[in-house]
């Protein structure tokens, strides 16, 4: 894998939600690294498996601890996004994030089961995305349905992917949905 060309890390904690306190803050990282697209300028790319060898486990094995490690506490929720450049296709993104090569480098450093949520989607430098977040073992677990903002101001560049993990330390602030379980 080549050097990303740039590395995000984002920590939001809410203080407030409803006009009362969360206690404690509730906190959720993101960790987004930006990328050449190993299949830039190759035209349509019948077998995607040599850019996912190249680049899917670097990539997870790079922002896996580093988002665990911005979080700084332990994770109860997480989700991932790609986000290609607009010379590529989206499958590109998707081939290196929906491959358990990527995926369990952050399973085995939340010590999660569950899938990771996911967004994918193709645009230019600054475009919003949100990254969907479950609980990391039970994805019924209606508190930790949630989701992060994310908007990097020069990313992705037309020949780029951003890759991106988030993590929560809890679920939604102030969430008051009865369990599952409880409807017929």
């Amino acid at each position: 894998m080549s050097t990303p060309r740039k590395i995000y890390t984002i920590v939001e904690e809410t203080l407030l939600e409803g006009g009362r306190p969360v206690e404690p803050a509730a906190r959720v990282a993101v960790v987004a690294a930006v990328i050449p697209n190993p299949w830039h300028g190759q035209g349509f790319v019948e077998d995607l498996n040599p850019g996912i060898d190249e680049v899917a486990s670097a990539i997870g094995e790079l922002l896996a601890p580093r988002v665990v490690e911005a979080l700084g506490t332990t994770v109860e929720a997480y989700g991932k996004a790609a986000i290609v450049g607009l010379e590529g296709e989206i499958e590109h993104g998707s081939a290196l994030i929906h491959t358990l090569k990527f995926g369990d480098h952050f399973r085995k450093a939340a010590y999660a089961t569950t899938l990771l949520p996911a967004v994918e989607k193709r645009g230019p430098a600054g475009i919003v995305f949100d990254i969907p977040l479950k609980h990391i073992t039970d994805a019924t677990i209606r508190s930790h349905h949630q989701s992060i903002e994310v908007r990097l101001a020069d990313a992705p560049h037309p020949g780029e992917i951003v890759i991106a993990l988030a993590a929560a330390a809890q679920g939604r602030p102030q969430q008051r949905l009865a369990p599952l379980s409880t409807e017929q």
